[in-house]
């Protein structure tokens, strides 16, 4: 499923600020062009909305890990947000490239396929080996290295000890240009 459009860069930079040394993203005072007349004025309706937020944090939520916050109604992730202000197109998909979800330093995130993103993913909660591709095969009672690439599961071998298993899947995952910090710990 493609990711919603964000609005354009010159939007984003009216309205947010970014540092990409720290990562956050902190709002901007707004002009009376961004507020409608309602029950107040625009100008007053300017001014309380600048007393609470300008030069706030902004995209302070965070669901899985990520930052995420809204601009005109529309939910949008703060690393997505960044790189648009940054590159000023719309990115394919994020990576952030030391695992931690809510480092939205421009040194920690690139823009990858699907394909390259998949394969700097930490170790799933749910892995009982403490070793991506490394599963315990009871009914041998060996060890199974697998490992995916293009969608399809490949196995490695059936090994002994959970050592040999580990050291075959490392070396696949090499072979088949895996990022170094793939199957980190979550």
């Amino acid at each position: 499923m493609a990711a919603k459009a964000l609005p354009s860069q010159e939007v984003l930079r009216q309205l947010l600020d970014y540092d990409p040394e720290t990562g956050a993203l902190t709002w901007r005072g707004r002009g009376v062009e961004w507020f409608k007349d309602g029950r107040q004025t625009r100008e007053h309706n300017a001014a309380i909305w600048n007393s609470k937020n300008a030069g706030r944090p902004a995209f302070t939520a965070i669901s899985t890990g990520y930052r995420y916050g809204a601009i005109l109604d529309q939910n949008l992730l703060a690393h997505r947000v960044i790189w648009k202000m940054v590159h000023g197109v719309d990115p394919d998909h994020i990576d952030h490239i030391n695992g931690n979800r809510s480092d939205n330093r421009l040194a920690n995130l690139r823009n990858v396929d699907a394909t390259a993103n998949t394969r700097n993913s930490r170790i799933p909660n749910h892995n009982t080996s403490g070793h991506l591709g490394v599963s315990f095969d009871k009914g041998r009672c060996k060890w199974a290295a697998y490992i995916t690439v293009s969608g399809r599961k490949v196995s490695l071998g059936r090994f002994a000890c959970i050592g040999q298993a580990i050291k075959s899947r490392k070396e696949a995952a090499r072979r088949h240009g895996f990022h170094a910090n793939h199957g980190r710990a979550a």
